[in-house]
């Protein structure tokens, strides 16, 4: 496990090739600064909950078991640990290599759906990039699904700036704004005058899909409570699905629950355990409809977005 990572910063415009890996040299910015000057609470410990009830616990308990038994035990739950992560698709950010696509644009590939079976998960993307552009960059706007004379695929767009600012066919972003095109309409005409990066998401439409491009401004946006030491902003929704913010304090963590959707998360800032996969900021994760999350807690407090379930499919055990 990487203890920091570099986000990404792209070479300069004269040094562009197309296609060329452009190396990774600076730490993550913080992409939650934006968010807390917009009065945000600042971090405080979360209610534990349990720590009475586990106190007791540890006080009553057995004598400790013999170290064969310790060692039998540990390892069943790595195997199971290993067999859950399986499932999951996890990509670090040191790991993910920025591709120049223009001339102060690199794109780093998050996510890219099997392009040998039509058949898709409920809630599955397509594709989900990072994009990143320098300081006076321009772009066509992304080729990946674009057919003959630029002719969308029938794919709609999302977007969440995370830093700086852009305009994208005509529209000016800001830290933190949400951003949707429908499918079938064109998303070209990018620039961004002191750079931005922006997390890019794109997926098949499904009933009640957007048929006018449409903002959701950070400014606008509305947290409401969601759980201890937990807030929440719903950006966008459609048939059980939505694209999310989470703002978490230290301590806070949400119960065994499954994923009905495929359950995206993007790591903006802090530290996030699912399960025993730890996610810093510019990790992402996916969580393919029917798998499960045993636990997700974060020790630092964080920023998260997340594409998944409206409603947690909390799991009742015991």
């Amino acid at each position: 496990m990487r203890d920091t990572h570099d986000d990404g910063r792209i070479s300069a415009p004269d040094a562009w090739q197309a296609g060329a890996a452009v190396p990774a040299r600076s730490a993550p910015p913080d992409l939650a600064a934006p968010l807390l000057r917009r009065g945000l609470p600042s971090p405080q410990q979360a209610p534990d909950l349990e720590a009475t009830a586990f106190a007791a616990l540890l006080l009553a308990s057995a004598p400790m078991p013999a170290p064969a038994q310790l060692r039998r035990r540990l390892l069943e739950r790595v195997a199971r640990s290993a067999g859950a992560s399986r499932a999951l698709h996890t990509r670090r950010h040191a790991d993910v290599p920025a591709l120049a696509v223009a001339p102060g644009v690199t794109l780093r590939s998050l996510y890219a759906a099997a392009s040998d079976s039509p058949l898709r998960r409920p809630g599955e993307p397509e594709a989900v990039a990072l994009v990143e552009l320098a300081p006076g960059a321009s772009w066509a706007g992304p080729a990946s699904t674009m057919g003959p004379a630029g002719a969308l695929s029938g794919l709609q767009r999302e977007w969440l700036v995370l830093r700086g600012s852009v305009r994208i066919a005509g529209v000016q972003l800001q830290a933190h704004d949400y951003h949707v095109v429908p499918a079938g309409l064109g998303a070209g005409g990018w620039h961004s005058d002191s750079g931005a990066l922006l997390y890019q998401r794109e997926a098949r439409p499904g009933p009640g899909a957007p048929m006018a491009a449409w903002t959701q401004g950070a400014d606008e946006a509305e947290w409401c409570d969601y759980g201890p030491g937990i807030k929440r902003r719903i950006m966008w929704q459609q048939d059980g699905a939505a694209a999310m913010l989470y703002h978490a304090l230290p301590g806070a963590a949400v119960p065994h629950h499954g994923h009905r959707h495929d359950e995206e998360c993007f790591m903006l800032a802090g530290d996030f355990f699912l399960d025993d996969v730890l996610l810093r900021a510019l990790d992402y994760q996916i969580a393919p409809a029917g798998t499960e999350h045993l636990s997700a807690s974060t020790d630092t407090g964080l920023l998260i977005y997340a594409h998944g379930d409206v409603e947690l499919d909390v799991k009742v055990t015991g």
